[in-house]
């Protein structure tokens, strides 16, 4: 059984289980927050899809309008032009060679990696290091590009990427409470509608069964789907 500590049961109290809208159980985490830290805010989506089929993988990137909260460190495989390229978009680390064999030997210091598409034959022998840790450049995430610059902006103002997982849940961040219910929910109505549009044609029923909002040490807060255009709320 799952122990809460007092301040936790203090918040939840008087907390109406009603479902909210998205901006309601926004103002209600920023309003509640407790942790001497600035907590992320989570989101989860339960999708009426079937990830066993191919067909039905819903999986995307997203830069959020107020981005994340964090500014990752970002890693290159690239040369010539494109390193230049890299390094003047504000990569953290960029080479060849050199980063493949730091790598195997157990360096992990990034949050993201790209690679110019000739760089590939170094990080294919990554796989098994950078698979596991979703690390691994992808032409379908745009982490394997010749525009590696607009990639390191991308990953840099807090690009994201979503994928379900074998119960048909996405995971995602909305930002740190710090940004205010305001700004949340923009990122909050960016997301909903990336994942609206990513719908499988083969997805049949009911596609958004579920949606629920979290700070890191609060409560899970469901929301209706069917409220999220309130983008004209927001001053």
């Amino acid at each position: 059984m799952v122990k809460r500590g007092k301040k936790y049961k203090n918040k939840i109290k008087d907390l109406d289980k009603q479902v909210k809208s998205p901006k309601q159980a926004l103002e209600w985490i920023c309003a509640n927050h407790f942790a001497g830290f600035d907590e992320t805010v989570d989101i989860v989506f339960n999708l009426g899809v079937d990830p066993r089929k191919a067909d039905q993988i819903v999986r995307g990137t997203i830069v959020l309008p107020h981005g994340t909260g964090k500014v990752p460190k970002v890693l290159v495989f690239a040369q010539g032009p494109k390193q230049e390229e890299a390094e003047k978009a504000g990569a953290d680390f960029v080479g060849g060679q050199d980063l493949a064999e730091k790598i195997s030997g157990g360096w992990l210091d990034f949050d993201v990696c790209i690679a110019a598409p000739d760089m590939m034959k170094h990080v294919g022998k990554l796989g098994k290091i950078l698979g596991p840790r979703k690390l691994m450049p992808n032409p379908k995430s745009g982490t394997v590009t010749m525009e590696v610059g607009k990639a390191v902006e991308d990953a840099k103002r807090g690009k994201l990427e979503y994928r379900t997982d074998k119960n048909g849940v996405v995971h995602s961040v909305l930002g740190k409470v710090s940004f205010g219910a305001d700004k949340l929910l923009e990122n909050f109505l960016a997301i909903m509608d990336t994942i609206q549009k990513a719908k499988p044609p083969s997805s049949k029923g009911r596609y958004i069964q579920g949606v629920y909002i979290s700070a890191t040490m609060g409560p899970s807060l469901k929301v209706d789907p069917a409220k999220s255009k309130e983008i004209e709320e927001v001053a």
